[in-house]
């Protein structure tokens, strides 16, 4: 792998625009009660924010200020290096108050998770440092009309010292608020390479273009890369992960269970608010308030058990992460993490999506009109749980308890 001493990494660093500071945090409780006062501020205007498909800019500069974009830089490199507890349940936390707002950042955790498998020394410190000091990574690695989520098109070629990419990319969350786009592209010899692509590079267009009708405001569209150059020690040699055991995908996986939890407890919690304060009794239960039909209290009862269920599995397999990072990873703890990650991604993301749409069936006819915007919650459900299929879940812990198969090793499972 090409790589450029630390002084010429760092000089490129410190000729970028200046930023305002980002807080650095110390430790698991400061990132949990930060999350806690931002998921306050982000939840005030989330609805009309989704309603008007307005970019949530000024949350996540607060996101960024606040030091919740570092918390899993390693202490080795000035961060707190939180544990996966911690990070699951911030991610659940904001994304109860704003799933969008919970999404933007979720690639920059993987790809920071990436970055201790297969970076070098110097480009770690390099990157650790630049996302302590406020930049933001966006996505630009998944691509449509291919054959599948692993197949590329983008191209990434020498030219003298660095490197050209040329592609196309979509589900690009985060690029557009980022200032480092993390592209994914073939090399001469058809490995991947992964890039950090600086924002405002010649040839970087970045497009506003996601028109999905959930998670409407993490501005997951377009990256057009033409002939876009690269340093040479900004690219990094990712293909050598799949051969490397490793829980990369783990991690990213728990993040998206963790940000499907978060909906289904939004859900949950506005449907009992609706039912107390606004929603008409049953004729036939004859009671005098929506909150005391019997059917009703019955179903809320249901759905916080299953909510309950999926927190206690979310929860068990961060702790399982937290176990298994904390000695050299090999091929059966992967395993172990792969299959503790996708048993709590299961049932994430059917309560998510069961709360969200049981939602009007008891709150009624009122809930549906536009003012309320509830709709949202199975919007943002049904949108953000198709990043995978839990059909796959299903047959991996299957095949892995039944036969001893280990998972896949992508960021999927």
């Amino acid at each position: 792998m090409s790589s450029q001493p630390n002084s010429l990494l760092h000089s490129d660093l410190d000729s970028a625009p200046p930023l305002l500071p980002a807080k650095v945090l110390r430790n698991d409780a400061e990132a949990l009660q930060v999350a806690r006062e931002l998921a306050e501020v982000a939840r005030e205007h989330a609805a009309r924010r989704d309603q008007q498909r307005k970019l949530p800019w000024a949350e996540v500069e607060l996101f960024t200020r606040s030091g919740l974009g570092s918390i899993s830089v390693p202490k080795a490199h000035g961060g707190p290096d939180v544990s996966f507890a911690t990070i699951a349940e911030v991610f659940r936390l904001i994304s109860a108050a704003d799933p969008a707002l919970g999404q933007i950042p979720q690639n920059q955790f993987g790809i920071l998770q990436l970055l201790r498998l297969t970076a070098s020394e110097a480009q770690q410190a390099f990157v650790f440092r630049s996302v302590l000091e406020g930049w933001r990574i966006g996505n630009a690695g998944p691509e449509r009309g291919t054959k599948d989520t692993l197949t590329l098109t983008a191209r990434i070629t020498r030219n003298g010292d660095g490197y050209r990419i040329s592609g196309e990319k979509f589900y690009s969350t985060g690029a557009l608020f980022a200032h480092w786009v993390a592209v994914k592209a073939l090399d001469d010899d058809g490995r991947q390479r992964l890039a950090f692509v600086r924002r405002g590079s010649p040839g970087l267009r970045i497009v506003d273009d996601w028109s999905g009708f959930g998670q409407r405001t993490t501005a997951s569209g377009t990256v057009l890369l033409d002939q876009v150059p690269v340093e040479a020690a900004l690219v990094i040699d990712n293909w050598r992960q799949r051969d490397i055991p490793n829980t990369q995908g783990a991690v990213s996986q728990l993040i998206q269970a963790a940000i499907d939890a978060g909906i289904a407890e939004a859900a949950i919690e506005d449907a009992i608010k609706f039912v107390r304060e606004k929603s008409r009794p049953w004729v036939d239960a004859n009671v005098e308030r929506a909150s005391d039909d019997p059917y009703v209290i019955a179903d809320v009862g249901r759905l916080k058990l299953e909510l309950h269920a999926a927190q206690a599995l979310l929860r068990k397999a961060a702790q399982v992460l937290d176990e298994v990072s904390a000695a050299p990873v090999d091929a059966a703890s992967a395993a172990r993490a792969s299959i503790a990650v996708a048993e709590a991604k299961v049932l994430t993301t059917e309560i998510a999506l069961q709360a969200s749409e049981k939602l009007f069936e008891l709150a009624g006819s009122r809930a549906t009109l536009a003012e309320f915007n509830l709709d949202r919650h199975w919007r943002n459900a049904r949108v953000h749980t198709l990043h995978d299929p839990v059909r796959w879940k299903y047959h991996a812990v299957g095949a892995y308890h039944l036969n001893g198969t280990l998972p896949a090793r992508h960021s999927w499972i």
